[in-house]
């Protein structure tokens, strides 16, 4: 597993998995389990997802270092607009049965994110949180949290696939030295877009499965992708691209399918 370094200098590995609409309970554990067996050390989750706790007992149980693993996990809508943010980390911090988060992300710009973000910045400092950052902020939203932030966000994570690449978005993070990563990298559930002919097509060229060869995109774009799966020989397949590269002919290929078309909801126009 190779490591990105954020603008702080934290490593992240550079392939998070992810669990969102992971049942909680055995589900959730099971693929937590295999993703650390396969060499993930990187996992995705929220509070939203009704999994932290879960995603705790897996980790715990998988006797791994703390110090080996990067835990993600996000602020809620609600507790941004409540201004809870404290008690929404404490309560995240218990489910995972953690004494620190290493990226801890407001989930959605909600209403009152810029206040949000000053709790957010006192916990950091603390040493509760060792890498702070966002989810869902399109470029205004990061101008704005800049006005009133002394920490620059490290990360954010964006919906980015082959129909919706989002670049304009992760070029303007790039330059801002915001890490970008990758949710529904491969398109979600019920989208139909690993069996579109250009990526079957590239899979037999590489010998690689079309969600390899997404994530290898995604990897060569500088990206940290977050594939979720709850099938063990997919969760130990998304892992393995690591042996091949894309040329740019075929890097192109797969950015001329953007249709500029979300799968998931638009960060300036969301109702929860």
């Amino acid at each position: 597993m190779n490591t990105v370094k954020l603008s702080n200098g934290v490593l992240m590995p550079g392939i998070g998995f992810g669990v969102y609409q992971t049942k909680s309970g055995k589900e959730t554990e099971n693929a937590v389990e295999w993703a650390l067996e396969a060499g993930y050390r990187h996992i995705d989750t929220a509070v939203i997802y009704g999994n932290e706790t879960s995603v705790g007992k897996a980790v715990k149980k998988s006797g791994i270092p703390r110090d080996s693993l990067f835990i993600t996990t996000k602020l809620w809508n609600e507790d941004i607009r409540k201004e809870r943010v404290d008690q929404a980390f404490e309560k995240s911090l218990e489910n995972l049965g953690l004494d620190y988060i290493d990226l801890y992300l407001i989930h959605w710009p909600a209403q009152g994110f810029e206040k949000a973000w000053k709790v957010m910045e006192e916990l950091y400092n603390k040493g509760k949180i060792k890498a702070v950052g966002v989810s869902n902020f399109q470029i205004h939203h990061l101008k704005e949290l800049e006005k009133v932030s002394l920490l620059k966000p490290m990360v954010n994570q964006i919906e980015s696939n082959p129909v919706f690449n989002n670049q304009d978005l992760i070029n303007y993070c790039k330059n801002e030295n915001i890490l970008v990563e990758a949710w529904s990298p491969l398109g979600g559930t019920g989208t139909t877009i690993l069996g579109l002919p250009e990526l079957e097509s590239l899979g037999k060229k590489y010998s690689k499965s079309p969600a390899q060869i997404v994530i290898k995109w995604h990897l060569q774009r500088g990206l940290v992708p977050l594939p979720k799966s709850v099938h063990r020989e997919r969760i130990f397949s998304n892992i393995d691209v690591y042996d091949f590269t894309l040329d740019s002919r075929d890097i192109e290929l797969i950015n001329s399918l953007n249709k500029n078309t979300r799968v998931g909801p638009d960060p300036d126009n969301f109702d929860f």
